[in-house]
């Protein structure tokens, strides 16, 4: 059952009223928020609630006991995955050794490009001409055609771990720095710093900017201009993986407190939790038909939820491939496809 989140804004920071609290988990209200307390705490740190945070990691999954719905792609480890719309071409980021495996849409059983990556990609999406990879043991973007396979990097100062499009320039979320750097072409013309202990992936939901601090399992707005990150928002216990759906908010999976979390940009409030109970980890979005399809790694199952109402309605769930860390669709066809991290296969799902 969904449970809504009531704020009021106040010039200290946010005041939650009603049952924000015990909705979040969180012991104080005023932790929601980093800068809610920490007059009141001596400058202390709200978001953190251990002394040594551990990021996330998904479940493990029993071994396979239902076949998976749909049919299995012979595959690697799968590590990330997208799909790019204009060419109609699957990329599908694989380990042992790292490569991208390109698969067309419209004939899946057709044997794979597979283009060598010189390090594992922890996320993969979809550009104008292909797709664009974060390689954190590279200290690397690397940028992959999409027709033919054709492969570029892109150096980055750091762990690159996540990548997003803001008009013709890209963010970077680069995870052992702390920081946003800002990629005009090839060059990084600015960094954003401050308050982050990881920076794992990056959105821009309505033309704002949102880091992902698994971390501190937290989610902090980031203005460009400024220069600055600015207010962070717990994201339940265990924040694993986000997504932006075509209502400007961004959805994050909770993979500890087993939850499906929506969070409005402007401002950064938690506006929906979802209790979604079997190691909730991967996620994917279709904009055409409202779903977001969310992993179950401790079932081995995934599941597609209406999320264009008041509270998410479960609409498909299906068997999966073992250690299910992997999803992506094909908002053209409604195709679901689901990658096992244990190399299992790359699996095809027609809802």
């Amino acid at each position: 059952m969904l449970e809504a989140t009531e704020h009021r804004r106040t010039t200290g920071g946010t005041t939650v009223r009603g049952r924000a609290a015990a909705l979040l988990a969180i012991p104080l209200a005023c932790a929601l928020t980093v800068t809610a307390c920490a007059g009141e705490q001596g400058g202390g740190d709200d978001l953190q609630l251990v002394a040594d945070p551990v990021a996330v990691a998904p479940a493990a999954a029993p071994p396979v006991a239902t076949p998976p719905g749909g049919t299995v792609l012979a595959a690697g480890a799968a590590t990330a995955m997208a799909v790019h719309p204009g060419s109609r071409t699957l990329g599908v980021a694989v380990d042992g050794p790292p490569a991208m495996l390109l698969y067309p849409l419209d004939e899946l059983s057709a044997p794979p490009r597979s283009v060598p990556l010189p390090g594992r990609a922890d996320s993969l999406d979809a550009t104008g001409e292909g797709f664009l990879a974060a390689l954190p043991g590279a200290g690397a973007l690397a940028r992959i055609s999409a027709g033919d396979g054709a492969l570029s990097t892109v150096p980055v100062a750091g762990q690159p771990s996540g990548t997003a499009a803001t008009g013709d320039r890209t963010l970077v979320s680069v995870r052992d720095r702390k920081a946003v750097d800002v990629l005009d072409g090839d060059r990084v013309s600015k960094s954003v710093t401050g308050q982050l202990y990881s920076a794992d992936d990056v959105f821009t939901p309505g033309g704002r900017t949102v880091v992902l601090d698994r971390l501190r399992t937290a989610l902090f707005d980031v203005d460009l201009d400024a220069g600055t990150v600015n207010e962070g928002l717990r994201a339940g216990d265990g924040a694993a993986n986000a997504v932006v759906d075509r209502h400007a908010r961004v959805l994050v999976t909770d993979a500890r407190a087993g939850a499906l979390l929506a969070f409005s940009a402007d401002p950064l409030l938690l506006r929906q939790r979802y209790p979604v109970p079997g190691g909730p980890y991967g996620i994917a979005y279709d904009e055409r038909r409202d779903l977001a399809w969310v992993t179950l790694t401790e079932r081995n199952e995934v599941v597609g939820f209406d999320v264009g109402g008041g509270e998410p309605v479960e609409r498909f769930r299906f068997p999966t491939v073992r250690q299910p860390d992997t999803v992506t669709v094909d908002a053209g066809s409604g195709q679901v496809m689901v990658g096992s991290a244990t190399g299992e296969g790359i699996q095809v799902i027609a809802p």
